[in-house]
């Protein structure tokens, strides 16, 4: 597969060259290398329909098991569930998604050859932005129907929660996959990808209140989970959907908006620097 892509690309890069022989900019061919990327992913069928039912079967499970009124916050734990399972379902297209993939295509020296083709290094990491983008509002979306239909979560009403949603989910999108893109160099090889990254996406899952209900998560755990975007990504979905009634079940009993922005645009900026110091087009052992 991708021997295909780094094929395709290239023939694609040379079709779209002007009159002059010069190629279109990394914008123009980024977005290219995404339509190429969505492609990719759908003709995997067991790959998307892993992606997509994966959060909406846990959602199911774990809002079946716990559904009672939880004390005090005006809304049903299975409530509590939908906006925690939508960042879950956020960070999974993004951080492990690339992270894994990354990985794969470093390994089967796909990388290696799309960097000798005349396609800008920008446009293979706009590629994947696109990719992402397209499965995260989608996996949203999916979640999003499934917990106003089953589970009777509201909408919100104002323009300014759309608003919250909407910087939310880019800047926790953004920072999570550029968390991906640098994880992504740190399996050894393709066989070991999957556990070098699924392994601290669980566990953050656990210390960030996506499984348990914050106020069940010891006091240190979530400290630690606050340094890590998945915990401030679940607490503003949670702020945007649920009442205002459910600030009591935080750890500093708000919402927290401001603090919010501030760390997911401080991981977007550290996920960056990240990328920068150690993407690698090579694996280790081919220097």
């Amino acid at each position: 597969m991708t021997d295909r892509a780094t094929t395709t690309t290239t023939a694609g890069s040379a079709r779209a060259r002007s009159g002059d022989g010069r190629l279109p900019g990394a914008w123009a061919l980024g977005l290219r290398r995404g339509a190429l990327e969505i492609r990719q992913f759908f003709r995997q069928r067991d790959q998307v329909v892993f992606t997509f039912s994966f959060p909406v079967v846990f959602l199911f499970l774990f809002a079946s098991i716990f559904h009672d009124d939880v004390q005090g916050s005006g809304v049903t734990a299975s409530q509590l569930y939908v906006p925690a399972m939508m960042a879950s379902g956020i960070m999974s297209t993004s951080f492990q998604s690339l992270g894994i993939s990354i990985a794969v295509e470093r390994d089967e020296k796909a990388l290696r050859r799309l960097r000798g083709t005349p396609m800008p290094a920008a446009a293979y990491f706009l590629g994947k932005i696109w990719l992402v983008l397209f499965t995260g509002v989608l996996e949203t979306a999916i979640l999003l129907a499934v917990g106003t239909t089953l589970y009777d979560v509201p909408l919100p009403t104002s323009a300014t929660r759309w608003l919250d949603f909407a910087w939310i989910f880019v800047l926790g999108l953004t920072g999570c996959a550029l968390l991906g893109i640098a994880i992504s160099s740190v399996p050894k090889s393709a066989k070991s990808a999957s556990s070098v990254v699924v392994l601290p996406f669980l566990v953050l899952q656990f210390i960030s209140g996506v499984y348990i209900s914050v106020d069940s998560v010891p006091g240190w755990m979530l400290d630690v989970g606050a340094l890590f975007p998945l915990k401030w990504l679940c607490q503003g979905l949670r702020g945007v959907f649920l009442p205002d009634s459910a600030k009591a079940l935080e750890q500093a009993g708000d919402w927290e908006f401001g603090r919010i922005a501030l760390v997911l645009a401080a991981w977007c900026v550290g996920g960056l620097v990240l990328c920068l110091l150690t993407f690698r087009w090579k694996t280790r052992r081919d220097g």
